[in-house]
């Protein structure tokens, strides 16, 4: 691709080795790790721990209230009551 083998790989890792020191290395290769993890799991939706959209329970935004009446919402209520 750009001619980059084995040593000049070599290199590069050394060199940033150097710069940010190991720990911090392996801090970003976690996280980077993690990262994917997640993003494959957002598009799989498995071990999320949340039910999948659509199968029928209320979520948080719902338009009812605790005891499942609805709610109507106007721009007057929305933001609650106006203070004087």
């Amino acid at each position: 691709m750009f001619g980059l083998r084995a040593p000049e790989l070599l290199i590069i890792l050394v060199l940033v080795l150097v710069l940010f020191g190991g720990s911090r290395v392996a801090g970003l290769g976690s996280s980077l790790g993690q990262g994917i993890r997640n993003f494959k799991r957002g598009f799989t939706g498995e071990d999320s721990g949340e039910p999948a959209p659509g199968n029928g329970t209320l979520s948080s935004t719902s338009n009812t209230d605790t005891h499942g009446a609805p709610v109507t919402r106007t721009p007057a209520n929305v933001n609650g009551p106006k203070d004087a």
